[in-house]
This record gives C-alpha cells, structure tokens and sequence, in this order.
C-alpha cells in the first residue's frame, strides 16, 4: 500500500508523440520517440510498442508519461519519460490515451 502522498509524486501528464524512430540497440523490439509535452518541454524515451503499433500509426497519437524520473540510459538514448501501457498475456503493450484530445501537459489526477 501506498500513500496519498506516495501517489501525489508521481507526475503523470499527457503529451503528443511527435518523432518515432527504430531502436535496433534495444534489447526488446523497441521505438525511440520523441513526445511533446507542452509548456513542460519536449522530452525522448524507449517504447516496447512495436507489436501493435508502426511507426508511422504512433505520429501525432496522445499518450499519457510519468516525466519526472531521473533520466535513464537505455542503449544509445537517455530516457527522460516512462510513457504509460498495459501489458497482454504475451508481454504485447497497448498504450494507455485519453479518450479525446486534452492540451499536451495536462496533469494526471
């Protein structure tokens, strides 16, 4: 169990996925996009996402990130934001959205 306070650290917010690139160096298939997050800055992170989404499919989709985690490593790319999915019975991810259009930043609550 956690506490309120716990979950008040956690900065989730909305951003817009603006650049979606392979990562050949990832040790899972995995994309290197770039997610726009408004007022709060642009910032880059690793996808496992490559079983339900292409490339091209990702550009301009909304995805709700955790962004204030340290940067992390990953192969070649310094993660800045841990973009949100949920895991199938295979490990496959299915990004989690808002259901419409919300102005890139918006905090999650």
């Amino acid at each position: 169990m956690i506490t309120w306070e716990d979950f008040e650290k956690v900065d989730m917010r909305v951003g817009t996925i603006i650049e979606v690139n392979d990562f050949p160096e990832a040790r899972n298939s995995a994309y290197q996009i770039t997610v726009d997050f408004g007022e709060l800055g642009i910032k880059k992170s690793s996808a496992q996402i490559t079983f339900f989404y292409k490339k091209e499919d990702l550009l301009n989709k909304q995805v709700i990130a955790v962004i204030n985690f340290p940067p992390k490593q990953i192969g070649k790319l310094m993660s800045e934001c841990l973009v949100m999915g949920v895991y199938g019975d295979n490990k496959e991810v299915t990004l989690i959205q808002p259901e419409r259009s919300i102005k890139n930043g918006s905090k999650i609550g």
